[in-house]
């Protein structure tokens, strides 16, 4: 059946990664959203996303249709139930819908037939789940990827702690570094690299093509995506991919998108001082909101970067293609495509943006597209209401 991965409810919710992205093209544990739903059914997807982001990820529709919310985690169970779904059929959980099948370009489910889940779905809502709820989504992905398959040999040099629960893929390097695997799996990816005197404590997901680079320490939950470079210490924090925190300071609790940059020396912190819950700000009540954790760092939307010796807030929300520098602590909730700090933000042009963007994704071989800069200039006009000049 032809499947269609949709944006639900929860696509607001993931702002700012969202407004760059299909909910589907999310990273928790290894793999995207649409890299488990696909390996799962064994075939490809396509999307139903915002108008302004369907050139680039289309949407293709048949006689008959499977739509999925790729914010509910696919399972063996989950899956079979999805499988037996008929038309005009809606499989749930407390009211939320997960899946229907629907014929030609239908996708309004309101009046199918609800089946209800049988057995609770692993479901991410907000953007703050990514990195509360990695741990089990490195478990699963881990052994989904690694199940039948036999891990590249571990080097000699490499101290290594519960080795079942390692797998490297074959091209990976490693040297020197320590490998703890006693409290979550380590997941080191293709032609990824481990310099020497890395510390990994796991769960840690390295993707293809990333590095850590020298004396790296990295506590588990933590997903670094393909084509990113990290080093100083990183806990429990999601890496989307092509970004780079490649210097000491500490990043905890914190989701990076792509194109990112942190610069040298950079911090976040992820505690308040009185130990209180966290709030960021919620894009779509325009406030901040509760987040239910005691511990949260950085949420950083696409090409976004910050200048050496950054210090974030706790909680602190930064939207897309922001460039942050100076002294002191700036606002825990920065707009896109503002440029400055504590004392002074004003607009980011969007041409210099266009630029900026050329060369970082030249610099991992990858086209600044047409459809890029068309979905950046939506971006810049969508979210011109948070900007102050």
């Amino acid at each position: 059946m032809n499947t269609i991965l949709f944006d639900g409810p929860e696509r607001k919710n993931f702002l700012p990664f969202t407004y760059t992205r299909p909910v589907a093209e999310l990273r928790i544990g290894i793999l995207t959203l649409r890299e488990k739903w696909e390996k799962f059914l064994n075939c490809k997807t396509s999307t139903k996303t915002e108008k302004y982001l369907s050139e680039k990820w289309s949407l293709k529709t048949a006689k008959e249709n499977l739509y999925i919310n790729p914010t509910f985690l696919p399972d063996e169970k989950l899956v079979k139930q999805i499988k037996s779904l008929k038309t005009e059929e809606k499989l749930i959980w407390e009211n939320a819908v997960i899946a229907f099948v629907a014929k030609e370009e239908n996708s309004d489910f309101t009046a199918f037939k609800s089946v209800e889940a049988k057995e609770k779905p692993l479901h991410i809502a907000y953007s703050h789940d990514l990195f509360s709820k990695n741990e089990e989504a490195i478990s699963r992905d881990f052994q989904l990827l690694t199940k039948g398959r036999k891990s590249a040999e571990i080097p000699e040099d490499v101290f290594v702690k519960n080795k079942e629960n390692i797998f490297i893929e074959e091209g990976a390097k490693l040297t020197n570094c320590s490998l703890n695997a006693e409290n979550g799996f380590i997941y080191i990816g293709k032609n990824a690299e481990v310099m020497e005197g890395v510390l990994v404590r796991g769960s840690l997901a390295l993707c293809n093509n990333s590095y850590l680079n020298m004396g790296a320490k990295i506590y588990g939950a933590t997903t670094i995506g393909p084509y990113s470079k990290v080093g100083g210490e990183v806990n429990n924090s999601v890496i989307i991919g092509y970004s780079n925190k490649g210097h000491e300071g500490f990043l905890g609790n914190s989701v990076l998108g792509e194109w990112c940059n942190i610069g040298a020396d950079s911090n976040t912190s992820n505690l308040k001082n009185n130990y209180a819950e966290v709030r960021i700000w919620d894009y779509e009540a325009e406030r901040f909101s509760s987040t239910g954790l005691q511990f949260c760092g950085l949420m950083m939307g696409d090409h976004s970067k910050c200048g050496i010796n950054t210090m974030f807030n706790t909680g602190t929300v930064v939207g897309v293609s922001a460039n942050i520098y100076g002294a002191g602590f700036p606002r825990n909730f920065i707009p896109s495509f503002t440029w400055g700090g504590s004392s002074k933000m004003i607009t980011y042009r969007i041409n210099k943006v266009f630029e900026v963007a050329e060369k970082v994704m030249a610099r991992r071989a990858i086209d600044f597209s047409e459809k890029d800069k068309k979905i950046l200039e939506y971006i810049f006009e969508e979210t011109q209401k948070y900007r102050r000049d």
